[in-house]
C-alpha cells in the first residue's frame, strides 16, 4: 500500500504523481509493491538467490520510459538489490530509477544497490538516478549504488545522477566500458550538507576507435561535511573523453577532487579540469540588491550552479 509519505518520496525521485504510464517496478521495504511489463520491455523476478530485477527491452524499442523507484519508510531496513538491464539493438529508451528514505526511527536505513546494463548495438539509453532522505528520528539514510555499462557499437548512454538531500552516508561507483563509437556522458549533481559524508568513484573504459567520454561534476558541500571524487578516464584507442569537476564549499566543509587520464594510444584526446572555490561575493551583493536577503540569494546562486 503506498501511503501518503511514499507518494511524496516518489514524486521527488522519480516524478511520479500517480500510477506509471509504461513499464514499471516499485520497490518498497525490500519488497515487490507494484510491477507491470510491457510489449516492449519485460520486467522479472532474478532467479538467481539474488534479490532484484531483470529488465529486458525487445529490440528495435523506441520512446518508451521504466521507472523502477526504490522506497523505505520503515526503519532499520537494510538491503541488498541487484538489477540488470538488457536492451537490444536500435532501442531509444528513457529508464527512471532512485531511492527515497524516511527515516523516523532511531535505527540505520540502508539502501545498496548493482545496477548492470548491457546496452546493444546503435541503442540509446538515458538514465536517470535522484537519491534523497528525510526523517524526524536519529536514525542514519544510507545509500551505496553502482551502475556498472557495457556499450556495444554505436551504443550511448546519458547518465543523471542526483543526491539531492539528506544522504547521511554514500559511497558511489560507476564503471562504463565503451566499444567502437560509443558515447557515455554522465552529469553528477551532489548537495551535503551537516556531518554527511559522500565518495564518488567514476571510471570510463574508452577500449573502441572513435569512443567518447565525458564526466561533469557539480556539487556543494555545506556546513562540516565531506566529498570526495575520483573520476578516470582510460583511453586505449582512437577516442576522445574530459573531464570536468566543480564544487562550492561552504561553512567547515571539505572536498577532495582527484580527476585522474590515462592513455594508452597515442590517439587518445584526454582532458580533465577541477575547481574548487566559495560563492563570489559580487554575486551576492548583486543579487542582495535586488532585494534578496543573503539567504535568499545563496540558496538561488546554488540552485543555479547544481541545475
Amino acid at each position: 500500500m503506498i501511503t501518503e509519505i511514499d507518494q511524496a518520496l516518489l514524486e521527488k525521485i522519480a516524478d511520479l504523481t500517480g500510477k506509471p504510464v509504461g513499464a514499471f517496478n516499485i520497490r518498497k521495504d525490500s519488497g515487490c509493491e507494484a510491477r507491470q511489463s510491457t510489449e516492449h520491455i519485460e520486467i522479472t523476478p532474478k532467479t538467481d538467490g539474488k534479490e532484484g530485477i531483470d529488465i529486458r527491452v525487445k529490440d528495435g524499442t523506441r520512446g518508451e520510459t521504466c521507472h523502477i523507484p526504490v522506497i523505505i519508510s520503515k526503519t532499520g531496513v537494510t538491503e541488498m538489490v541487484y538489477n540488470d538491464f538488457y536492451i537490444g539493438e536500435n532501442c531509444d529508451v528513457d529508464i527512471i530509477a532512485g531511492c527515497g528514505i524516511h527515516n523516523s526511527g532511531c535505527n540505520e536505513s540502508r539502501h545498496d544497490g548493482v545496477h548492470t546494463f548491457h546496452i546493444g548495438k546503435n541503442s540509446r539509453v538515458h538514465y536517470a538516478e535522484k537519491h534523497y532522505g528525510e526523517g524526524d528520528g536519529e536514525g542514519k539514510n544510507i545509500m551505496n549504488p553502482q551502475t556498472i555499462v557495457y556499450l556495444d557499437e554505436g551504443a550511448s548512454i546519458q547518465m543523471e545522477t542526483v543526491q539531492i538531500r539528506g544522504i547521511d552516508s554514500t559511497r558511489r561507483y560507476t564503471k562504463l566500458v565503451c566499444g567502437k563509437d560509443a558515447e557515455a556522458v554522465i552529469t553528477e549533481r551532489l548537495l551535503t550538507h551537516g556531518h554527511q559524508h559522500a565518495e564518488s568513484d567514476m571510471v570510463i573504459e574508452l577500449n573502441g576507435e572513435d569512443s567518447r567520454g565525458r564526466v561533469i561534476s557539480r556539487s556543494v558541500a555545506q556546513d562540516e561535511s565531506k566529498q570526495v571524487f575520483r573520476p578516470v578516464v582510460i583511453g586505449n584507442d582512437r577516442c576522445f573523453g574530459h573531464v570536468q569537476c566543480d564544487s562550492i564549499i561552504m561553512g567547515s566543509a571539505r572536498i577532495e577532487s582527484v580527476p585522474a587520464i590515462t592513455a594508452n594510444s597515442t590517439e587518445a584526446q584526454l582532458i580533465h579540469e577541477a575547481a574548487i572555490g566559495k560563492i563570489a561575493g559580487d554575486q551576492l551583493l548583486k543579487l542582495q540588491s535586488l532585494g534578496l536577503t543573503e539567504e535568499e540569494a545563496e540558496d538561488t546562486i546554488l540552485k543555479g550552479f547544481l541545475a
